[in-house]
């Protein structure tokens, strides 16, 4: 007796875990791969049931990384069109669809995409990788009411000859697709009347020559792009935040209508020729790694919300942009330098700085933190701007500056240099990292 009683427990316990509430167990599940959770149905009865109600789905199918045969394929999307022809939630919260093959003819992605659509799919994730042609998305799907959230990745063309409707969409990722043409952006994008993030990906492979984004929604916007002489309109009345990096050269780049604008990082290598900052000056914080060369900016543009500036200290005569920069924004705080650290920038010979004629009006009443990342304490137009801003930042409170590979004595000598600097701000704390 002593046995059994000893025993019973024991065996109770076994399967603790099917004893969780419901909603706990479908939130373990949707952490894993769809085929995992597949197989804890032959577990028992109940999560034989709970693989028909998992909020999130993903199926993955690579046979070029030769973790499939071809021959798998048509296994693969009979497997996936049975799982969501099984399904039994009322809304499928996400659907992650990533297929890579060398034979698109095996496998019928747009019945796929059907069947979710159909089960009121919130959030899309699809990549596509084949051999020869791109998957043109079908245009029906384009007009679904539930879409909250879609991203395209590779080899996915996007015909849109008329415009769509994704009322529900707030979320767009378009990471390195195909456009028919520049009709099509502009269709896709009138058409999601309430989307606020963007997010646009290129490597120079679709025919778009000027991308427009006009989006009255949008609230945030990433432009990543490798395109050689790209260029852009942007027009997002309620933009409040914008990232725009590319590592080639942009022919022109027009921003308008973004007053609403909080936060902006502008990284581009080469040249720029809008006047880019004229559309900036709403801004709080600024990261800037652009080349002084090619900016022009109005006379009477001030960057009166500026409170935060980060600047890139790695190009020709970065120090004139930093010199503008610092003039027009009397309410600065927070100021921040990176020396040079990209490695696609190319050496190119440096000028002279030539120091403002009156100190700047954030240094004698606002800027309390100063960062010199890789703080290049050898060159003389380093050490010049450094020692100013240190002479004539009366509130500064803060001032860090480091620089890697350094040995003890170099360490010591550059801050020895920045320690007998005379400060304006009798509490100033040096730190060298």
């Amino acid at each position: 007796m002593k046995r059994c009683k000893t025993c019973g427990p024991s065996l109770r316990n076994e399967d603790r875990i099917s004893e969780l509430p419901e909603a706990l167990l479908l939130q373990i599940l949707s952490l894993l791969p769809t085929k995992d959770v597949t197989a804890t149905s032959v577990l028992s009865k109940r999560w034989k049931s709970l693989k028909k109600i998992v909020p999130n789905l993903e199926f993955i199918y690579n046979e070029r990384n030769n973790l499939e045969s071809e021959s798998d394929l048509e296994r693969f999307s009979n497997n996936v069109s049975r799982h969501l022809l099984s399904y039994q939630a009322p809304v499928l919260q996400s659907f992650h669809l990533n297929v890579s093959s060398y034979d698109e003819g095996l496998i019928d992605i747009g019945v796929l995409l059907g069947i979710a659509f159909g089960l009121h799919v919130r959030k899309l994730i699809l990549e596509v990788y084949f051999d020869v042609d791109s998957f043109t998305f079908p245009r029906n799907l384009f007009n679904c009411g539930t879409l909250e959230t879609l991203e395209f990745r590779a080899f996915i063309l996007l015909d849109v000859p008329s415009q769509v409707c994704l009322k529900s969409l707030k979320t767009l990722h378009l990471h390195d697709v195909e456009y028919q043409d520049a009709k099509s952006v502009r269709n896709l994008l009138s058409g999601c009347v309430n989307l606020e993030n963007l997010v646009v990906d290129r490597n120079g492979h679709d025919c778009v020559k000027t991308f427009t984004i006009t989006v009255p929604s949008l609230k945030r916007l990433t432009i990543l792009d490798d395109h050689y002489h790209s260029k852009y309109v942007i027009n997002a009345p309620s933009l409040k935040y914008l990232k725009i990096q590319g590592a080639s050269c942009f022919r022109s780049c027009l921003i308008e209508n973004v007053s609403e604008l909080v936060e902006a990082n502008i990284e581009i290598l080469y040249a720029i020729y809008e006047n880019i900052l004229e559309s900036l000056t709403s801004v709080k914080r600024l990261s800037l790694s652009i080349s002084p060369l090619e900016v022009t900016f109005p006379t009477g543009s001030i960057f009166y919300k500026l409170v935060y500036l980060e600047l890139c200290a790695c190009r020709a005569d970065w120090w004139n942009l930093l010199t503008l920069m610092l003039d027009t924004s009397p309410n600065l705080e927070f100021l921040k330098l990176i020396g040079p650290c990209h490695k696609y920038i190319k050496p190119v010979p440096w000028g002279q700085w030539n120091q403002p004629k009156n100190v700047p009006e954030c240094l004698l009443h606002h800027l309390e933190i100063f960062i010199w990342k890789d703080y290049e304490w050898q060159r003389e137009n380093e050490k010049e701007v450094a020692n100013y801003i240190l002479r004539n930042a009366s509130c500064l409170k803060k001032a860090t500056f480091s620089k890697r590979g350094l040995n003890s004595k170099e360490r010591l000598d550059m801050v020895e240099d920045l320690e007998s600097v005379v400060k304006a701000s009798s509490t100033c704390q040096l730190v060298f990292k």
